[in-house]
């Protein structure tokens, strides 16, 4: 973890996670499970709060986890032996409770009638800012809205706005924008748990107040998605949609800061190569990234077309202009490897490249397959210090490497999972 944040958690957790004065849906399905599979309500819970087919849910040290199927299901946890799981009663949902390490992830796969139920998933243990603290403002989140774009030729896209405690609806703010937002929107029952992590580093002056923006991935007229398209495309279409016709609709709800300095963007996966996209071709614009599991892939490389995909990045990094850019990127060693490309290579080679080039950046390497979890840890960390020694007076900032970063060396690779020869 980052310096400045380790001592931030130290004090975070010395007060404890103090929960509002209504006990949180999370922490009301936890400690129903600790009763067993046939607490009353049990089952509505699960499928109120989680799913009908289950899901997981962590709060503090205690971590759900709910399998559906006919056969008894065991379950193995961070590679060890399986497990056998409770059945719920009057369902075919099995379920185990467990005290497990917070701070870290933790790999979990199903098994029933001898095979595999599921593919490995992982699981985040968070630390002390993901969760809601008593006397913490809360912010405000809007109505669903809908734009239709003329960039993406009546492409259909929904959005959101979030306000933290701070915004004044008069006063131009700070802006950070998401790609994805259809899966933030649910707060603490979201991977992410974005609003409380704001509201809690906004109250301890980490972050400025900000305005939130979560935009889910469009549709044609004729219902094709054009999620990748939007996304993993190397052009300036999607900063042009964002900048003429997301946020002149943002800005009729809240006033928003215009100067690249005061906005971030973010997102995962694909999502994750559109925020390095907008703040790569409009860095006066947007001049803070926010990357977890980025498809910095070939999957929109169409040479035919004269469309270059997320694979050309860190050699662009390495051989074009730099950018006045602030970089936060995350991935694991067990991102995905297919015919578009090697995740975990690719973020590897993209954060080399910022390091010759000596872009302001940091770059977290952990062990989680394709999803939020390193994400959803990291959270309150690297926010922090994406926003670090903000300044509301000013407009701009030359963005220069930690002197932390430029003593380390490259990142080098070495293969654990089979010899070398």
């Amino acid at each position: 973890m980052t310096r400045s944040y380790l001592i931030h958690l130290a004090v975070a957790g010395l007060l404890g996670m103090c929960a509002h004065a209504q006990t949180h849906p999370l922490e009301s399905l936890i400690e129903t499970a600790r009763t067993g599979p046939s607490a009353p309500g049990f089952k509505d819970l699960v499928g109120k709060i989680l799913t009908a087919k289950g899901g997981t849910a962590v709060w503090g040290q205690d971590f759900l986890f709910v399998a559906a199927a006919e056969d008894a299901v065991s379950i193995s946890i961070d590679g060890q032996p399986p497990v056998s799981m409770a059945r719920i009663p009057d369902s075919n949902l099995w379920m185990r409770l467990e005290k497990m390490r917070t701070g870290v992830t933790h790999s979990y796969q199903y098994f029933a009638a001898g095979k595999a139920l599921s593919t490995r998933a992982d699981l985040t243990g968070y630390n002390p800012d993901s969760y809601p603290r008593s006397g913490v403002a809360k912010g405000r989140l809007s109505e669903k809205h809908t734009i239709t774009s003329k960039i993406f030729d009546g492409m259909k896209a929904d959005w959101w706005v979030y306000a933290s405690p701070g915004v004044d609806a008069g006063t131009p703010a700070p802006l950070m924008v998401w790609q994805d937002g259809q899966t933030l929107i649910s707060g603490d029952l979201s991977r992410l748990r974005l609003f409380t992590v704001t509201e809690n580093l906004v109250a301890q002056k980490l972050i400025p107040p900000m305005v939130h923006v979560m935009i889910a991935p469009g549709f044609s007229p004729e219902g094709k998605a054009m999620r990748s398209i939007e996304y993993d495309t190397v052009t300036d279409r999607y900063a042009r949609f964002l900048m003429d016709e997301v946020l002149p609709e943002v800005e009729k709800l809240y006033k928003l800061r215009q100067d690249g300095y005061s906005r971030a963007i973010g997102g995962e996966s694909s999502g994750g190569i559109c925020s390095f996209n907008v703040a790569w071709f409009v860095p006066d614009k947007f001049a803070r990234v926010h990357s977890t599991i980025g498809s910095y892939t070939s999957i929109q490389w169409r040479p035919q077309e004269k469309l270059e995909g997320g694979n050309v990045y860190p050699f662009k990094v390495r051989k074009e202009e730099k950018r006045n850019i602030r970089v936060w990127m995350s991935d694991g060693a067990d991102d995905l490897e297919n015919a578009h490309g090697s995740w975990p290579l690719q973020n590897i080679q993209l954060a080399n490249s910022l390091k010759m080039r000596e872009y302001d950046y940091h770059f977290r390497f952990g062990q989680a397959t394709h999803n939020s979890s390193q994400a959803a840890l990291d959270l309150p960390e690297s926010l922090a210090w994406l926003w670090r020694g903000y300044d509301a007076a000013k407009t701009s900032e030359a963005f220069v490497m930690d002197p932390a970063e430029k003593e380390k060396p490259y990142y080098r690779v070495t293969i654990s999972n089979r010899d070398a020869w």
